[in-house]
């Protein structure tokens, strides 16, 4: 099937399978003699699988280094892939993204428990007034 189609089946774009073929995640398919790109019911389903491990938080560098472990869990898609006794190599990308995940919410919670501080008690009787500039409305032209 072409590139429109495959990318159709995949839930994702045709702009998407060049990019994840450009980087790395998605081998080079077969081409026809004019140079259009062929793919196979094994190629969606790995786009497939690219697009929910995309979903799921990973980058698509993340999944350039485990690119050829990737049809592991197409083969078995009921496979955990963050134990160490799972048998996919490579599962420490999924540890490192929830780590940076984690990271980046604590960092947030930080910043709206500043922000919340800063702002003030709403349901006090007289907020501060950063609290009142902050809250009020922006004057329209």
């Amino acid at each position: 099937m072409r590139i429109g189609d495959a990318a159709a089946a995949a839930g994702t774009t045709a702009r998407a399978l060049r990019f994840y073929e450009e980087r790395g995640v998605l081998p080079p398919p077969p081409r026809t003699a004019s140079g259009q790109r062929v793919y196979g019911p094994d190629d969606v389903a790995r786009a497939r699988a690219v697009r929910e491990l995309l979903t799921l938080g990973l980058t698509v560098e993340d999944l350039r280094g485990v690119g050829d472990r990737i049809d592991v869990l197409i083969e078995n898609p009921q496979r955990r892939c963050g134990c160490p006794d799972s048998g996919v190599p490579g599962s420490g990308v999924a540890d490192r993204r929830l780590a940076a995940l984690d990271a980046e919410i604590d960092r947030l919670t930080r910043l709206r428990d500043r922000l919340a501080q800063r702002v003030g008690d709403r349901s006090s009787s007289s907020p501060s007034a950063t609290a009142a500039a902050l809250s009020a409305e922006p004057s329209r032209p």
